[in-house]
């Protein structure tokens, strides 16, 4: 099992809801644990490499740092649109495409602002109401829950 596979086993079973999910193969086992009140702890054992395969660790690469955002001040103004159901939240059609909305962007009525897939099936979420942008409150590609905020509008 590669780090991507562990990496997708940890997604899933975030998104499941189960509490604990262990695999054992000849010269493997992991065990996810999850619980609601602490963060998921995760541990894995993994065979001994040989000496004569030893080789030096991969470099690893580091993302830039967030940008600094101006906190909002008052948010009683603004109108908060939240995920209709629980899924994973893109801002985008796909990598190659660009972002739905940005931060500032002017929307109306009806007009796409992400997709959340639930169960391979990509849905299209809309916005109700006309306004701009002022924040978005969920990172591309992260699971959000029902009834999750995910943008922040100011109406027109």
């Amino acid at each position: 099992m590669d780090i991507k596979q562990i990496q997708d086993l940890i997604r899933f079973v975030s998104k499941s809801g189960v509490n604990e999910v262990s695999i054992e193969q000849k010269d493997f086992k992991i065990t996810i644990k999850t619980n609601e009140a602490a963060p998921a702890v995760y541990h894995a054992t993994l065979p001994a490499a040989p000496l004569a395969a030893a080789a030096a660790p991969a470099p690893v690469a580091v993302a830039p740092a967030p940008e600094p955002v101006a906190p909002i001040a008052d948010t009683s103004n603004y109108i908060t649109i939240k995920s209709p159901m629980i899924g994973t939240f893109y801002r985008s059609a796909s990598p190659e495409k660009p972002l739905f909305v940005n931060v500032g962007d002017e929307i109306s009525n009806g007009s796409v602002l992400c997709i959340i897939e639930a169960m391979k099936l990509f849905n299209e979420i809309e916005s109700e109401v006309s306004g701009r942008i002022v924040k978005i409150l969920v990172d591309n590609a992260s699971p959000v829950e029902y009834d999750q905020p995910l943008f922040l509008v100011e109406p027109k």
